[in-house]
């Protein structure tokens, strides 16, 4: 395929099943793209294909990523592709939902400047509540509340949002007021936080914009007509929610193009259900069904252990990945005697590949969980390797980061959160006693903390502070903030406050920098979005950025869990801990979950292009028991590994004995299978009972058998008839 642009012709170098998704334009097509088979090259021509060949106009596609990061990277394609600055609707399923907000958030009453609050917006709001209530990190500490406020809005309490809507701001004060049990509290309190200054999470934006569609017809047909071709990437990656979003903009049209891969579900633990891929043929008419399995990334070698690891899962379309490239070495896998001695190989074989010319940067090592890291960290360390682990502050998480995205809020919408954070930075001598008198002020009155120190910047309380410099800063920058460009609104806005001058007087060099690099990427973002590249839409597009979107280029390995690493590939791969109880985790409690952390071992596999190795260590566990080989080591075909070291004698049967035991108690489906509290159950010695309570950490049930005073623990594994 060619197309004209700029007078040039342009080659789309495309195999036949990537040609075949690009040109199927209309109706409902799944393409199952396997690893490294190229889908973001088939989404980002499809796009090209639309605009340049059938002359649809780019704001009425929508193409769906699972992390800015990716759509950062696809807008960027689409631009070269087309040659236009508007590249449409090309968003996380988040990111959409903010456009559609800041569109037409007036049906639910909220202003076009709401807030979309990340992390530390919430932990402000969880530091008002436990200081207004109260509560300690002992109560819950800031993780758990977060964690516990996601469960109730998606899980517990999913018509929460009514009380949002419904309920007067004092309405959702009181409720707060009366709630006793710390869950209330803190859920309540929360919610009348997010009220107050028009915040939403990221629960919030899809549950509002669902809200909005299904009682606003006129604004949900505007939409579905306007998204002529829909789009998504990472198809196995849904939930409930993103689907029924899905379905409600794809009803006019009717263009649904899903790619997605089952053998890489991964997040079923965060509500993704690979069944909507799976079944998509059923749920939709005359789908069309496209196979990408030509992997461009890995060696034959590679390939090999990976297709004989994952074809071990039932519940999967059968495929197998095709090598593109030439052959290579043999994946490795080496059985070190203790932990020490495998973290002490990985790095041997690091200096290895880095003096053969390999750059650091280059290779990963890839684990399960963050605790297998610390004797590779102590040999990194110890040889001076540089390295960097991907868990640490995310970029857009730095305090210097947030001061400067706080002082663009101010700008923009006034809010109490953003004020709080920088009206004393730097020094305005405005401290505790003028915050507290503030607060009481807005409290009685019924607004900002900003509006009130606006009306009562006359008082005593403020003489000797800079409290009118700054209201009139932030007055003069808001009143034509939205025609400016908001990298110049920043460079001003940082330079007037004097903000940049403190940190040169405390000679916070890296400080700076990292200021300079966001300058940097707002200039980038408007580059790439042209005329949505509105003050409001960039502050509502940097809330949505995650951990995995932060760049760091430096001549590091690097370190990340086996989830962090999705979507990313590396010429050189050691994947580290493969011993049961750490990969698969000890956590695994049915079938369908070991299935899922086979499908995760796969994913870390077909992220090497070069060279794979694999490693574990023999020994003891903390708790005293052998530590043995990962089943999913044992799962690949011998002949397609090269063992550093033979195992010792007796090892690999007395693994395959325990996988084999445990796996014959283990259920299909644990939570399907589970018998409520209060359930009336009969066990096979000790009689009759009554369920109390369930604990799916322990994997038991806490019984109180007629028979007997006192409660007892019972294992999943042993099956209790339900009276």
């Amino acid at each position: 395929m060619k197309t004209e642009q700029g007078g040039e012709k342009m080659e789309y170098k495309l195999n036949a099943e990537q040609q075949k998704a690009v040109e199927a334009t209309e109706g409902f097509v799944r393409v199952i793209a396997g690893a490294g088979s190229g889908k973001t090259r088939a989404l980002t021509h499809r796009f090209a294909f639309l605009v340049n060949e059938l002359g649809i106009l780019p704001q009425n596609i929508l193409c769906v990523t699972f992390t800015n990061k990716a759509a950062g990277e696809m807008r960027q394609r689409i631009h070269n592709l087309i040659g236009d600055q508007d590249t449409g609707y090309i968003n996380t399923f988040h990111g959409f939902c903010v456009s559609v907000l800041q569109e037409d958030s007036y049906a639910v009453q909220y202003p076009k400047s709401f807030l979309v609050l990340d992390n530390s917006d919430i932990d402000a709001m969880l530091s008002i509540i436990y200081e207004e209530r109260g509560l300690t990190l002992r109560d819950k500490t800031f993780s758990d509340a977060r964690n516990m406020i996601e469960i109730q809005k998606l899980y517990k309490k999913p018509k929460y949002y009514m009380d949002m809507l419904d309920l007067s701001l004092d309405a959702l004060y009181e409720k707060y007021l009366s709630a006793t049990a710390t869950d209330d509290i803190i859920f309540y309190g929360y919610l009348y936080q997010e009220k107050k200054c028009f915040g939403l999470d990221y629960n919030d934006l899809i549950v509002f914009t669902l809200h909005i569609f299904s009682q606003n017809e006129e604004i949900r047909l505007k939409w579905q007509k306007r998204l002529e071709y829909i789009m998504i990437d990472e198809f196995q990656d849904i939930d409930s929610l993103q689907y029924k979003l899905m379905e409600a903009l794809c009803g006019y049209h009717k263009n649904l193009f899903i790619v997605g891969d089952p053998d890489q579900t991964i997040y079923t633990w965060r509500g993704a259900d690979v069944k909507y891929l799976l079944d998509f043929d059923k749920q939709f008419p005359n789908v069309k069904t496209i196979m990408m399995l030509k992997n461009y990334r890995s060696t034959p070698q590679i390939l090999a252990a990976c297709n004989s690891l994952i074809g071990k899962n039932r519940h999967r379309i059968e495929k197998q990945l095709t090598p593109t490239l030439p052959d290579g070495e043999t994946v490795v896998y080496h059985s070190a005697p203790s932990t020490e001695s495998e973290a002490e190989w990985i790095i041997s074989k690091i200096k290895e590949l880095n003096k053969s010319g390999a750059a650091l940067r280059d290779i990963a090592i890839l684990y399960r969980a963050h605790y297998v890291t610390r004797p590779v960290e102590e040999a990194l360390l110890k040889e001076k390797l540089p390295y960097r682990i991907y868990s640490g502050v995310p970029f857009f998480g730095r305090a210097e980061i947030k001061d400067a995205l706080c002082y663009l809020r101010m700008v923009a919408s006034q809010d109490d959160l953003s004020f709080r954070r920088i009206v004393n930075t730097p020094k305005r001598n405005i401290g505790r006693r003028r915050m507290a008198f503030l607060e009481q002020y807005a409290a009685e009155h019924g607004i900002t903390l900003y509006n009130s120190l606006k009306q009562t910047l006359d008082n005593e309380i403020f003489r000797g502070t800079k409290a009118e410099r700054f209201v009139r800063m932030i007055e003069d920058f808001s009143a034509g903030y939205e025609n400016r460009p908001t990298s110049d609104l920043l460079s001003a806005i940082l330079n007037e406050s004097g903000y940049e001058t403190m940190l040169r007087t405390e000679g916070s060099q890296e400080r700076l920098d990292n200021l300079a690099e966001l300058k940097q990427s707002i200039r980038e973002y408007e580059n790439t979005c042209g005329e949505e590249a509105t003050t409001l839409h960039y502050l509502a597009h940097v809330a949505l950025f995650t951990n995995s979107d932060a760049d760091d280029d430096s001549d590091k390995v690097r370190l990340m869990t086996v989830h962090a690493a999705k979507g990313l590939e590396f010429p050189y791969v050691f994947l580290c801990g493969m011993n049961e109880g750490i990969f698969p985790s000890r956590k695994t409690k049915d079938l369908r979950g070991m299935e899922e952390e086979r499908r995760l071992a796969f994913v870390a596999m077909t992220r090497a292009k070069k060279r794979l190795y694999l490693s574990g260590a023999e020994g003891r566990n903390h708790d005293g028991s052998p530590r043995y080989p990962s089943r999913f080591v044992l799962d690949i075909n011998p002949k397609l590994l090269e063992y550093t070291r033979p195992l010792p004698e007796g090892l690999i049967e007395d693994a395959r004995d325990y996988i084999s035991y445990s796996e014959k108690y283990m259920p299909e489906n644990l939570e399907s299978e589970l018998l409520p509290i209060g359930a009336r159950v009969r066990h096979e010695y000790l009689g009759e009972g009554t369920i109390l309570d369930i604990s799916t950490e322990k994997g038991a049930y806490l019984v109180q058998f007629d028979r007997m005073q006192t409660p007892r623990n019972i294992s999943f594994r042993v099956k209790l008839g339900k009276i």
